[in-house]
């Protein structure tokens, strides 16, 4: 079989660092390719890396065809929840992800609510009859789901829309590889584009002291009653001690849905265990 590579499928998922990539080389090398390569008829969905490698050093590989995907959507929502299912990916990409996840979702439910007003218009009930009421889909579209999906808080969820609708691609490059944080880097996000290219130039200090500013700038300007009801202790503007302190309780939130996912998941084999 001739594998066929989708560029599209090839980007959506965030590449591997160089030296990410260079573990998976070593590995590769010594044990083989141990996982299956996952095709959509001919078109390679999972295993880009994977594929390289073997091609490069000429080592044998498996394939497995995933026959449930109906369209280009399909595969990238099984990408997303596959990648969301690994334990190695950021915060930062787990955002990124489940946002992309509620926009395929969501214009999913709008096309198919367009159809089924078109057949409710076509078909018209019995006379004396109502309108049979169809079954009201859920879209992805709150951002407790969002966050549910990403196992993040809303707040994070929230910080992350910001950087993508504002950010440089500086700013952005510079929050995926962890030299600021999601928090520091959506309030940077505020500032304009020449200010943010600057601060990401200037390193890791520069982009904190940035933060600090934009802090400091909008504590300044409110009101007293509002700087006191949403600053730090006391009414003092947010430091980085505070910013610290709310990723340490984003954490324990995200800690505390793992443990409740691993009791379900138990739960689960010991049903499956008793039944079998």
């Amino acid at each position: 079989m001739q594998i066929k590579i989708n560029d599209v499928l090839r980007a959506y998922i965030e590449p591997l660092t160089e030296a990410e990539y260079a573990a998976l080389e070593r590995s590769i090398l010594v044990e083989g390719c141990r996982d299956a390569l996952v095709l959509w008829e001919d078109v390679l969905v999972d295993g880009h890396n994977r594929y390289q490698i073997c091609q490069q050093h000429g080592i044998p590989f498996k394939v497995t065809e995933n026959t449930s995907f109906r369209s280009l959507d399909d595969v990238k929502l099984w990408m997303i929840d596959n990648n969301l299912g690994r334990r190695s990916i950021s915060d930062y990409q787990r955002g990124v992800l489940a946002l992309r996840k509620k926009e395929i979702v969501t214009a999913r439910v709008v096309e198919l609510a367009a159809q089924a007003a078109a057949e409710d218009a076509a078909i018209a009930p019995p006379e004396g009859e109502a309108p049979q009421a169809r079954p009201a889909a859920m879209p992805l579209t709150s951002r407790e789901d969002i966050a549910r999906a990403a196992r993040l808080s809303s707040a994070t969820i929230s910080q992350i829309e910001k950087i993508q609708k504002t950010a440089t691609p500086e700013l952005v490059e510079a929050v995926r590889s962890g030299t600021i944080s999601i928090n520091a880097a959506a309030t940077v996000a505020s500032l304009p584009e020449a200010d943010q290219v600057a601060a990401v130039a200037g390193g890791k200090k520069e982009l904190q002291k940035a933060a600090k500013e934009v802090r400091e700038l909008r504590a300044a300007s409110r009101p007293a009653k509002e700087a006191k009801e949403g600053g730090g202790e006391y009414g003092r503007p947010l430091t980085e001690v505070d910013e610290l302190r709310a990723e340490n309780a984003s954490l324990k939130e995200k800690n505390a849905a793992l443990r409740a996912e691993i009791t379900a998941l138990q739960l689960r084999i010991s049903e499956l265990v008793d039944a079998s």
